[in-house]
């Protein structure tokens, strides 16, 4: 896939009759002024086609261009739609036996769902596809001040259940087979054990955290909060109706804070490497959609996620109401990506701690950031086989 650049054109190459006319022109006059030889040379004269080099044709798209490669999301075909809870069925060869396998992805709160479908060449929804699955999403849409009173009973009880129940029976009530990341894997899990009946067969999660004890970027955070008692964030975030959107994005960018700050060297340094720079494009891309929290939610998981640290104690207190992560009844995948700032490997592998009642569960390191383990360049070589050979188990247990 390439972009073009939009600079204007050269001057079109002249024609043969044009140019012999030319030609002859010219000789005459040099004739005339006795150069015969100069006549000879300039009939030899050959005007090289000017070629824009790779680099200038870089800069120009990513700053007065329409950019580098244009996004080309994998078709989806929307099958239902509603508020925070859109599914969207990706469209898949006809003639396959792709709707056997239903796989639900489930994105976390303040991203989009391009998270799943960054670029054709990282786009797991694609990958699932080729590897003879049928997957949806779920799009939670925008996240206004309006949404200000949801809460995590939204998408634990509602929301994910809800598109469950509506992939399974898009499929002739098959289970589903759900892969999550970050904040959606958590979701998934507590839906899962507050609503064990869910038609689920298995859960995979990418750089979901459980031990928030063990996030380094958190720590300043908690300390503060022992001083504070968390009240400036829960002002905060009650004042703005949640976490809007550019605080979201900034908080992004500051768990790479280096890589921001060497962006332009960067830039610099792969002008000449359109698919290096087309792979940062996608990611600025990315960050450009993001969404907020709701501001009920997000305090639930500042107080009782963040500081109270309720996940790694196997549950989750809302209210007077307590989520247990022992009703997990499903075998479960977690990937932890090795470079990952945001979800340390360690918070990550407390998940197989405090599943107890799952049948079976595989923990698997990846190299990659946060959104690298899942969508990044090495994801198809490291992260992606993981979940291929999960779900072909899956598969081979539901048939024995």
């Amino acid at each position: 896939m390439s972009a073009s650049l939009d600079l204007p054109a050269a001057p079109p190459a002249p024609s043969r009759a044009g140019g012999r006319q030319r030609g002859a022109t010219s000789r005459a006059l040099a004739t005339r002024l006795g150069a015969p030889s100069l006549a000879a040379k300039v009939s030899s004269v050959r005007v090289p086609a000017v070629k824009v080099p790779t680099a200038a044709r870089n800069a120009w798209n990513l700053t007065l261009g329409e950019g580098l490669e244009p996004y080309q999301p994998t078709p989806p075909t929307v099958i239902h739609e509603g508020p925070h809870r859109t599914l969207r069925k990706y469209d898949v060869p006809a003639g396959g036996n792709h709707d056997a396998h239903p796989v639900l992805l489930v994105p976390p709160l303040a991203v989009p769902i391009s998270c799943f479908d960054l670029r054709p060449e990282q786009s797991l929804a694609q990958h699932l596809i080729d590897t003879g699955h049928a997957p949806s999403v779920v799009d939670y849409g925008t996240i206004s001040f309006a949404d200000r009173d949801l809460g995590f009973e939204e998408w634990i009880d509602d929301i994910i259940p809800a598109a469950i129940k509506r992939v399974s029976a898009e499929h002739g009530g098959a289970p589903i087979d759900v892969v999550a990341w970050c904040l959606g894997g958590t979701m998934t899990l507590l839906s899962a054990a507050a609503h064990p009946e869910q038609p689920i067969r298995s859960i995979a999660t990418v750089a979901t955290p459980i031990d928030y004890a063990k996030l380094p970027n958190l720590v300043p955070l908690r300390t503060a909060a022992r001083f504070t008692g968390g009240r400036v964030t829960t002002y905060g975030t009650k004042l703005m109706g949640g976490m809007p959107a550019p605080f979201v994005k900034l908080t992004f960018r500051a768990t790479a804070f280096q890589r921001e700050l060497k962006k332009p060297w960067f830039i610099a340094r792969n002008l000449g490497n359109t698919e290096t720079l087309a792979r940062m494009e996608s990611i600025e891309r990315f960050m450009g959609q993001m969404p907020g929290y709701p501001g009920r939610l997000y305090l639930q998981l500042w107080q009782r996620i963040m500081l109270r640290n309720d996940l790694a104690k196997g549950q989750l207190v809302l209210g007077d109401r307590r989520i247990d992560l022992r009703r997990v009844d499903k075998p479960v995948l977690a990937i932890a990506g090795t470079g990952d700032a945001i979800t340390s490997v360690p918070a990550a592998r407390h998940l197989a701690t405090v599943l107890t009642g799952s049948p079976g569960i595989r923990f698997e390191t990846a190299p990659g950031s946060h959104l690298g383990v899942l969508a990044g360049p090495g994801a198809p070589e490291h992260t992606w086989p993981h979940i291929d050979v999960f779900l072909a188990e899956q598969q081979a247990a539901a048939r024995a």
